[in-house]
């Protein structure tokens, strides 16, 4: 299960596992990207369009991967308020939105798959940034959010040692994301390259813990 699959990291990492055989089961907000990103991943591919922060929407992920899961790739985030502003200027509602998503979200999804993925030994990447361990002015929302998930992360690793959990940094990639963050994001690389990176994790199964997609790239 991929969240988040319907464009950038998500897509590109569906593409890998597809391209490999596996089964997967992917959502995204926008319904019409979400279907027309599953037809180009290819094979065996389902699509539920919905938000990750509904509970609603979780519960149907949740059926969906009722036959079985080995992998739960928590993809799905946002930046929260745009432009980024100082944390003097952050709006706490807009802050709590963002940590429902960030946080939150993957944790309650974590919570309703939990006892599919202990019975095959299965595996959870948590996707973070960067920016949840630098001092980055402005992104002081999205970087605390991250580092509260990678806070769960590390503590979830060390309550289930019959599941990996991974939480791994992507680096700046070619992404709306980045461009609506007010990055250069053309001179970011294409988010293929973190989801090479993320295909080569998911295959090898190191130990759990944080990992970097620079360098899984560079240990080839």
């Amino acid at each position: 299960m991929i969240t988040g699959g319907s464009r950038g990291l998500g897509r590109a990492l569906a593409r890998e596992l597809a391209a490999d055989g596996w089964t997967l089961v992917v959502d995204g907000r926008d319904a019409a990207a979400l279907e027309a990103a599953a037809r180009e991943i290819g094979g065996d591919v389902t699509a539920v369009a919905g938000d990750v922060a509904d509970a609603a929407h979780r519960a149907e992920l949740a059926r969906a991967v009722a036959g079985g899961l080995d992998l739960l790739v928590n993809n799905a985030s946002t930046l929260g308020t745009t432009p980024l502003p100082r944390l003097a200027d952050q709006p706490v509602a807009d802050l709590a939105a963002t940590y429902a998503t960030n946080v939150l979200a993957p944790l309650a999804l974590i919570q309703a798959v939990l006892p599919a993925l202990r019975e095959r030994h299965g595996a959870i990447l948590n996707v973070t940034s960067d920016a949840a361990v630098e001092n980055y002015e402005t992104w002081g929302g999205y970087g605390s959010s991250k580092a509260a998930l990678e806070q769960l992360s590390n503590v979830l690793a060390a309550e289930e040692p019959d599941v990996r959990v991974w939480w791994a940094d992507p680096g700046e990639m070619r992404t709306g994301m980045l461009r609506d963050a007010g990055e250069d994001a053309d001179a970011a690389p294409p988010p293929e390259e973190a989801a090479a990176a993320f295909h080569r994790l998911v295959t090898d199964r190191p130990a759990s813990g944080r990992y970097r997609a620079a360098d899984l790239a560079s240990a080839r």
